[in-house]
């Protein structure tokens, strides 16, 4: 067979399969773009990276994976397509729904992508001054809620795509929310709980937290949709349900600016006249101690007439919140104070009772009979 011959043949060939030649060179232009737009977004990435914000960052890494599934995506669907106009196969009819619903799914991906790499960034960063701090806790309750809004989204827009009402899913959902509602009644009151703890932040992890209404006290371990775990001080996890803290007051310790001094010390009655003398020295070492707050509220005075001693009461703060440190401050104030009234030669009143008798009878004062 001469070469014109096996040349004619080739281009009937062709000719006859020229589908094969439109899958083929569609194929190749999808490696193509996939390798130019997966070396672009690695040059535009490192360019990125040497900037000082992390949110151009964030969108070429969030990007990257998403546009060559995209190429892929498109590429063979199309390709498919080309396949199916040749051989009629039923089986080709699935290519459009595919093509779409593949084409949710990659931005259903870099969404996703970019919120979770929103919520590492947020945590992460420094407050500038002036603004408010987001604790972790609450940035990730947010992200989740983001995140599955993007899913139930993305899921009736495939439902959509399918050729399935969305208003017929709504309204079944809304009639099965109802029935879901009584059944799972304290379940939904214990994720909302959940949720307004993560928003309004009454405490969060590693808080010391406390409530007189329903005996609760101990460190928080852990936030979750449903319960709360909190560690007493004997060490035992006491579990509570969210929604209880939507129905009782919280004291948050760990909150306070100051631990306060606040003691009432007597003397003796015999003292009375060193009183005076003994509050200001004490005011005045209060005013020097280097561990007490004077900017906040110092109070040293002379308050009242008891039945073995007259009071005088220490009112003040420390800087300190640390417990353990505040009772050594509290000690070391303490002694203070009983050297101080030591110097003034007077005591510290305990109770005592005195007896004081006008006259006695005459038998008592002579009982012998002398």
């Amino acid at each position: 067979m001469s070469d014109n011959e096996q040349i004619n043949q080739l281009l009937n060939f062709i000719q006859n399969n020229d589908w094969m030649v439109q899958v083929f060179l569609i194929v190749l232009v999808t490696m193509s773009l996939s390798l130019l737009a997966r070396r672009t977004i690695t040059k535009l990435s490192a360019r990125l990276k040497q900037t000082k914000t992390p949110w151009d960052d964030l969108l070429s890494d969030s990007l990257q994976k998403p546009v060559a599934w995209m190429i892929w995506l498109l590429g063979l669907t199309f390709a498919a397509d080309v396949v199916h106009v040749q051989s009629g196969a039923t089986i080709f009819e699935a290519v459009e729904p595919i093509r779409d619903i593949g084409v949710i799914l990659v931005l259903t991906v870099f969404l996703l992508n970019l919120v979770r790499g929103s919520q590492a960034i947020i945590v992460a960063k420094e407050p500038a001054i002036g603004e408010r701090e987001l604790d972790e806790y609450t940035v990730e309750a947010i992200s989740k809620l983001v995140r599955l809004s993007i899913i139930i989204t993305s899921a009736l827009i495939m439902l959509q795509t399918l050729g399935y009402s969305i208003s017929g899913v709504l309204a079944f959902g809304g009639i099965g929310g109802i029935a879901i509602g009584f059944a799972a009644k304290d379940l939904l009151s214990n994720f909302f709980g959940g949720l307004m703890i993560y928003l309004d932040r009454p405490f969060q992890v590693g808080d010391w937290i406390r409530s007189t209404d329903r005996d609760i006290e101990g460190t928080v371990e852990h936030i979750g949709w449903r319960l709360t775990r909190i560690r007493t001080f004997d060490k035992r996890p006491l579990y509570v349900p969210n929604s209880i803290f939507a129905n009782i007051s919280v004291e948050n310790p760990s909150r306070m600016t100051n631990r306060r001094i606040y003691e009432t010390i007597g003397i003796r009655y015999e003292d009375s006249a060193k009183m005076d003398a003994i509050v200001q020295d004490v005011k005045q070492m209060l005013l020097g101690h280097p561990e007490i707050d004077t900017k906040a509220t110092l109070i040293v005075n002379f308050v009242r007439f008891s039945a073995s001693s007259i009071d005088f009461f220490v009112y003040t703060f420390t800087k300190t919140t640390d417990w353990v440190r505040f009772h050594e401050i509290k000690q070391d104030v303490l002694l203070k104070v009983m050297a101080i009234i030591e110097s003034h030669q007077a005591e510290i009143a305990f109770p005592t009772t005195t007896l004081h008798v006008e006259s006695l009878p005459e038998s008592m004062q002579n009982p012998q009979g002398v």
